[in-house]
């Protein structure tokens, strides 16, 4: 445990930021596997405003350091070319 009174607030930071980022991490997760199903169903629609959602969160994850933008970037390209094969 942390004795001096800078590196207690260093571990209070690092929880609050290990916290934040587990739920964006986890939410991203979440909307990916979403526009995943959504575009494995079919769905023309469903699958679009999905893949928009998706896009977002990815967006907003990489912007906020979650995960780096290159793997971003990555993620919404492999997205995009699932659902545009599936639509077309």
């Amino acid at each position: 445990m942390a004795h001096h009174k800078s590196a207690k607030k260093r571990a209070r930071q690092t929880l609050v930021r290990r916290a934040r980022n587990r739920h964006a991490r986890s939410s991203l997760r979440t909307a990916a596997k979403a526009a995943d199903a959504a575009i494995s169903s079919g769905e023309a629609d469903e699958s679009t405003a999905a893949l928009r959602h998706a896009e977002r969160a990815i967006r907003k994850a990489a912007s906020k350091g979650v995960i780096p933008k290159k793997r971003a970037s990555r993620q919404i390209s492999r997205l995009v070319k699932r659902a545009n094969a599936r639509n077309a």
